[in-house]
């Protein structure tokens, strides 16, 4: 029940323009396990498939339920909204701290963050043409379709990277989206060939990366979190209630996201303990 209450977190949450699933589900303390199971799928097929499965439902139940009024409430509210999800990813950042193994703050310590946030933000100087095919034909435009699929995995799977807004800057945005709605899955099997490849390539790597270097690791993920902040940063209240419902907000995501990590620690725990 716990792994579909976060399901259902991240599935509604992806559909937020600036947000990242990998980044909610980082700060909800399942991104670990998603990884592990995505790519250790076959050495435990049956628990794996269970878990995934009590994930997904509920992540497509929220995008599917959740995701226009979460808009529409974030479109007339957006300032102290957003500030909702930036005390939220501020919450994340003792969880993160803890499984870096952070014994002292030095200068590799700032290097790490700073290098995700960089990573992060020079997202947007990637070519569109290049991947939306224009002006290709044929094998070259397949070629880069699954090539830009590559990139878009890469942007699902790691936090602080948002699927919607890699898209956008690939240039891939509308015509994705055009495909799904007209049910014209042809035209971008080349995309979803290369996001397929691009997620088991990542994952393999990124469970590698976690297990032998998580000091690294973790801070470079704390710095995509925290570098796609800038995105959803909705600028400085103007009048009295705006801060003070801005403050109340960002109190509260802190608050709720630091409990849901805590009992997520509790549950590893428990699990390591059995």
């Amino acid at each position: 029940m716990f792994t579909a209450l976060q399901g259902l977190v991240v599935g509604v949450t992806m559909m937020v323009p600036g947000v990242s699933g990998g980044s909610m589900a980082m700060i909800l303390g399942v991104y670990d396990d998603l990884i592990s199971a995505v790519s250790s799928f076959f050495k435990n097929p049956k628990g794996n498939f269970i878990f995934l499965g009590a994930f997904t439902a509920p992540a497509l139940l929220g995008m599917v339920l959740f995701a226009e009024p979460l808009l529409n409430i974030i479109e007339s509210y957006r300032l102290i909204a957003m500030y909702f999800f930036m005390g939220a990813v501020a919450g994340s950042i003792p969880m993160i701290y803890d499984k870096a193994r952070v014994h002292r703050i030095d200068l590799k310590f700032f290097v790490c963050i700073i290098i995700g946030v960089v990573l992060v933000s020079s997202i947007r100087l990637l070519p569109d043409e290049v991947f939306s095919g224009s002006g290709l034909t044929g094998f070259f435009s397949v070629v880069m379709q699954f090539i830009g699929g590559v990139i878009v995995a890469v942007s699902l799977i790691l936090p602080g990277i948002s699927v919607s807004y890699m898209l956008m800057v690939l240039g891939l945005y509308e015509r994705t989206i055009s495909a799904i709605g007209n049910m014209d899955i042809i035209s971008i099997l080349p995309l979803a060939a290369g996001c397929i490849a691009g997620i088991i390539l990542t994952t393999r790597i990124l469970e590698m990366c976690m297990k032998r270097y998580p000091f690294a690791t973790y801070l470079v993920i704390l710095g995509f979190i925290l570098g796609s902040v800038a995105e959803v940063y909705p600028g400085l209240p103007k009048t009295g209630v705006e801060w003070a419902l801005a403050v109340l907000l960002f109190i509260t995501g802190f608050i709720c996201i630091y409990l849901i990590s805590r009992k997520e620690e509790e549950l590893e725990e428990d699990k390591e303990s059995n």
